[in-house]
């Protein structure tokens, strides 16, 4: 079908009325075909606990679906206190850090994983709490690191499953 000049493209909207692409996605967050089957997506704004926060990403981590843990990270990171905003922004990063890293990304995985991982050491640190809702914070900083090499080293993707990292 075409366009008229200045006539906006019909995008998928929400229930509320906001652009939303309704494709599918697979494990990873990437986009697939209309009609694909992919799986289920987080919703978006649920306001949790932070224990239910670290326990949900931890299973969607486990799960192999770092991009899903990103989303919960974030509803935290937009949903929080301000004090605490800036640790669950560097725990999104890792998140999406693997998830790069397993879509074969093997620029923006690393620097990601690195951004995360100085995020929630600086978070650490000026709060002086290293394991808030038990987290080991120092522990994640250095998986993150460590993958981060691994990537650059081997120049391959990832396997989110199986480089997943504990949260606690």
């Amino acid at each position: 079908m075409r366009r008229e000049q200045g006539q906006e493209p019909e995008r998928d909207r929400d229930a509320e009325g906001r652009a939303r692409n309704a494709r599918p996605r697979d494990g990873l967050g990437r986009p697939l075909p209309y009609g694909a089957g992919g799986v289920e997506r987080q919703p978006e704004g649920v306001v949790r606990t932070p224990e239910r926060t670290v326990t949900e990403a931890q299973a969607l981590l486990d799960a192999g679906k770092p991009f899903h843990a990103h989303e919960v990270f974030e509803d935290a990171w937009k949903s929080g206190p301000e004090a605490e905003r800036a640790l669950w922004r560097g725990l999104a990063q890792l998140a999406v850090g693997l998830t790069h890293a397993a879509r074969g990304n093997l620029a923006g995985g690393p620097r990601l994983l690195r951004r995360g991982a100085g995020a929630v050491e600086d978070w650490a640190a000026g709060e002086r709490r290293p394991r808030p809702y038990g987290m080991d914070l120092a522990g994640l900083a250095g998986w993150a690191r460590e993958l981060a090499a691994s990537v650059e080293r081997t120049g391959e993707a990832v396997d989110a499953r199986e480089h997943a990292p504990r949260l606690r």
